[in-house]
């Protein structure tokens, strides 16, 4: 494993739109922290993020790796190219005539997305504790270490985006084509979606339990929005008479879902390549 691990590392960062990409990720990420020092002045409307309560624990956990969730696809694009770049340099044919079997080829993509998404864990993780120490109003230990579940959705959350990824890598042999491919299922799930809940089941929940079962829709359901949690929305709510009864947990059914979604993608990447003509 150590062997294919470092293979497949070496590979991407000889790459320098590789090395780029996976760079700006991770300061992306550190631009968390800037959220703290935006403030809205404007006259009797007076606004700063940080005193609204977005850095206190617990729920810095649900709100850090919500927004993180969101700049996945930096290394989306690495995962895609990554798989692209085999076939346009030919060194995925080259590694199966060095004697690298397909599926310890398969394999040595799925170490790589793990290593993305532990290290990316990890960092929000630290990220997480650093801002959160320096803003919240709450640092018992007790509190401090609650909501830990978010961290593990967000971990598998990019698992199986990232395994999704190499899927359609493999699938479409460009990068460019596989990210197309991405944002047009995306599309799809949209559009099903909307006819699921306004026109075969309106006022039901039969379209929300159908759509769970839906890719990328399942990755989404892992981390539902923070923002309507926060005490500020939820007063704006209830004096314009909303009523929000959103839960906002992290189910035992949408981490199974996005597991299962996860091993039929690498399922898929080894029969696919293992019966394509190279």
């Amino acid at each position: 494993m150590k062997r294919l691990l470092s293979i497949e590392l070496q590979k991407i960062w000889k790459n320098k739109a590789s090395r780029v990409l996976t760079s700006t990720y991770f300061i992306l990420l550190t631009f968390i922290a800037l959220i703290a020092s935006i403030k809205f002045d404007l006259g009797i409307f007076k606004l700063h993020l940080a005193e609204m309560g977005i850095f206190n624990f617990p729920f810095i956990w649900h709100f850090n790796t919500y927004i993180a969730a969101i700049l996945k696809l930096f290394l989306a694009i690495v995962i895609v190219s990554m798989m692209a770049n085999e076939y346009s340099y030919g060194t995925l044919k080259q590694n199966l005539i060095d004697g690298m079997s397909k599926k310890e080829f398969i394999l040595s993509k799925f170490l790589t997305i793990l290593i993305f998404a532990v290290a990316s864990t990890i960092f929000i993780f630290i990220l997480s504790l650093i801002l959160g120490f320096s803003f919240s109003s709450y640092t018992e230990i007790g509190i401090v270490f609650s909501d830990l579940e978010y961290i593990l959705a967000y971990f598998i959350k990019l698992v199986g985006f990232f395994s999704f990824c190499l899927f359609l890598g493999i699938l479409v042999k460009r990068s460019a084509f596989a990210l197309g491919f991405l944002l047009v299922w995306n599309i799809i799930e949209g559009i099903a979606k909307g006819i699921l809940t306004f026109k075969i089941f309106p006022d039901s929940k039969i379209a929300s339990y159908i759509m769970q079962f839906f890719p990328l829709e399942s990755m989404s359901n892992l981390i539902v929005e923070p923002f309507s949690r926060l005490s500020v929305i939820k007063s704006i709510g209830t004096q314009i008479g909303m009523d929000n009864s959103k839960d906002y947990s992290v189910h035992f059914t949408s981490i199974l879902i996005v597991l299962s979604w996860t091993l039929i993608f690498n399922f898929l990447s080894y029969r696919l390549l293992k019966n394509r003509d190279l």
